[in-house]
């Protein structure tokens, strides 16, 4: 799967995260070291740029971050983030410079991108959000298979078993998810590549596509 490998979906240069994809082919086989990684870099972090506002969580200073919101570590939120009313980041989360977390939306486990956007009703877990990816109200990543067996990354008559149970989206830079879609587990959507609102999307999705449903994703022109 060629065009599901790190190298295909990202510019590590939009996330200060980068060095977290050493070694890994695949994104999917860096979200059991997300936590880890958080301690080990927000120790690093520049005190004239970043406070340390609790146990394992590192907040830039020129980050807003609203008073309502919930903030649990391990987290670093970069530079120029928006974490705004009610946002709820429940731990190992690394959120990018200039990205938007917006109300009600709920992140737990993943690495978005710098300028990514989930500014509305949205819910993040376990996945990896490309540089200036953005889900629209009401789009969620489903990180759990109803069955609770292992993901498996389908494309075609190819399979990747990963050996995660938890496992919700890869969106690569620049992928726009419509209002109120549903990611199943084991998804991952190619950059520039655009999902139609009400979309239930699940298996690989090409890069430079349009997903209009399962039986229907068409090449930009």
């Amino acid at each position: 799967m060629e065009q599901c490998k790190i190298s295909n979906m990202y510019d590590l240069n939009k996330t200060i995260a980068a060095d977290l994809f050493k070694g890994a082919t695949y994104p999917w086989e860096v979200l059991p070291k997300i936590s880890a990684f958080i301690v080990a870099l927000g120790e690093t972090l520049d005190e004239d740029k970043f406070i340390r506002r609790g146990e394992n969580i590192w907040v830039a200073k020129s980050a807003k971050v609203a008073t309502t919101a919930s903030l649990n570590g391990p987290l670093i939120i970069d530079e120029d983030a928006e974490i705004r009313h009610c946002a709820f980041v429940r731990g190992n989360a690394i959120v990018g410079k200039g990205a938007v977390v917006g109300n009600s939306t709920e992140l737990k486990n993943v690495v978005i991108f710098d300028g990514v956007q989930v500014p509305h009703y949205n819910y993040v877990g376990d996945s990896i959000l490309g540089h200036k990816s953005h889900m629209g109200a009401g789009s969620i990543t489903s990180n759990v298979k109803s069955d609770k067996t292992l993901v498996v990354v389908k494309n075609g008559e190819e399979h990747i078993e990963t050996g995660l149970k938890k496992f919700g989206a890869m969106l690569g830079d620049f992928v726009e998810v419509g209002c109120n879609s549903v990611l199943n587990p084991g998804t991952v959507i190619g950059p520039h590549t655009n999902v139609y609102p009400l979309s239930s999307v699940r298996g690989v999705v090409n890069a430079n596509s349009i997903y209009k449903n399962r039986n229907e994703v068409v090449a930009k022109q």
